[in-house]
């Protein structure tokens, strides 16, 4: 059984006003939870239907707290339109903010990505390249808003993710640290000789990289047009699209 004041708790860290209080969020779904069972995150509790606990206690330790719950308050504590089995309410992870020392490490970094759909998706590209770090703007989506959680399906539990001033980042960067940035007036990505290393600037949907970043941009690059008729086209690519282009060309240049 799951109390009045639980449900209420759990359907709290779905604001991310609460989320700071509790310093908790939560996770749902077959495979984001088995998922967070694999990871470093300490979990506060898990509530699920009997079925999914009786064929998946084996992936916790014996500490874990595990509420079997009706199909109907699984209902009343889920953020998904379709409740599916599982609901885990996790604890938030130490903001670690340090830039990677290892001279092979490519790093995003997210210029005001507002929606959490883009957010969550890039996280989910990042860890299929091998991409281990992502620094976002403070202006940027809560990364535990339940949406952008779900989008990661599971990516947000092996991406070491933190907010920070971005311009303050850049500034404090050694002068031989290759800045990429996606522009318009870019080179071709697919005609430039691109580092193993650096950090890949990418900007808001709807307004790209913000003008106090791109002073510190030492490589523009763009995803070329191929369309037929260039002027009579989409006039952008979806942030997570564009991410994820870009992320392959970079990995195919470093193979």
């Amino acid at each position: 059984m799951i109390s009045k004041s639980q449900i209420q708790f759990i359907k709290s860290l779905s604001i991310s006003k609460f989320r700071k209080i509790h310093e908790m969020f939560i996770a749902e779904g077959p495979k984001v939870v088995n998922e967070l069972a694999n990871s470093s995150f300490k979990i506060e509790g898990i509530y699920a239907l009997g079925d999914w606990i009786n064929m998946n206690r084996f992936r916790f330790s014996k500490e874990t707290s595990l509420t079997e719950i009706s199909e109907k308050e699984l209902g009343r504590i889920s953020t998904l339109k379709t409740p599916n089995q599982v609901v885990a309410v996790v604890h938030i992870a130490e903001n670690i903010q340090q830039q990677s020392k290892s001279p092979d490490d490519l790093i995003l970094m997210l210029d005001d990505i507002r929606d959490p759909g883009n957010m969550g998706t890039i996280i989910r590209t990042a860890d299929w390249f091998g991409i281990k770090q992502i620094i976002c703007s403070n202006s940027c989506v809560d990364m535990y808003n339940p949406k952008v959680v779900q989008a990661t399906m599971g990516s947000l539990f092996r991406v070491d993710v933190f907010y920070t001033d971005t311009k303050e980042y850049l500034e404090q960067l050694p002068k031989d640290k290759s800045v990429y940035g996606t522009l318009l007036e870019g080179e071709n990505i697919y005609q430039v000789k691109l580092n193993k290393q650096g950090i890949i600037i990418i900007g808001n949907e709807s307004h790209g990289i913000s003008n106090e970043l791109t002073p510190f941009i030492t490589n523009k690059i763009t995803i070329p047009n191929y369309s037929i008729k260039p002027w009579d086209t989409a006039e952008s690519l979806n942030a997570s699209t564009a991410t994820a282009i870009v992320c392959a060309e970079f990995r195919r240049q470093s193979k």
